[in-house]
């Protein structure tokens, strides 16, 4: 019932290369750790719904998720968001580019993006 981001994601070596194979610095919404390592990345699911039909279960559920990347430079942020949108787009859609910012206290940039999945059950 959740979007396969870290799955897809986890089994590509260029974001793995980017953001570490141990851990993959990966996480849903508010689970990175105190002093996370930079660059890394948080995601949340903001919607979806199963693939209803008349007269048989769904097959299938959408899910739409935001993928935010965090990092010490704004190089280093797009080159994150480029690792995963290349290993995300094969098998969904990127349907939003929300756009870059520096945080005013922490001085770390942010790329934030949006993902529509569709997933067989």
């Amino acid at each position: 019932m959740y979007a396969p981001i870290f799955t897809v994601c986890s089994a590509s070596t260029q974001v793995k290369a980017l953001i570490g194979s141990n851990p993959v610095r990966l996480y849903p919404f508010g689970e990175a750790p105190q002093g996370v390592i930079y660059p890394y990345v948080a995601w949340q699911g903001f919607g979806g719904q199963p693939e209803n039909y008349l007269g048989t279960l769904p097959d299938a559920d959408s899910y739409n998720t935001q993928v935010d990347v965090y990092a010490d430079t704004a190089a280093s942020a797009r080159a994150v968001a480029k690792a995963l949108r290349d290993a995300i787009e094969p098998v969904a859609y990127v349907t939003s580019w929300r756009g870059e910012s520096r945080d005013p206290d922490t001085k770390k940039y942010r790329f934030s993006f949006d993902v529509a999945w569709i997933v067989q059950r």
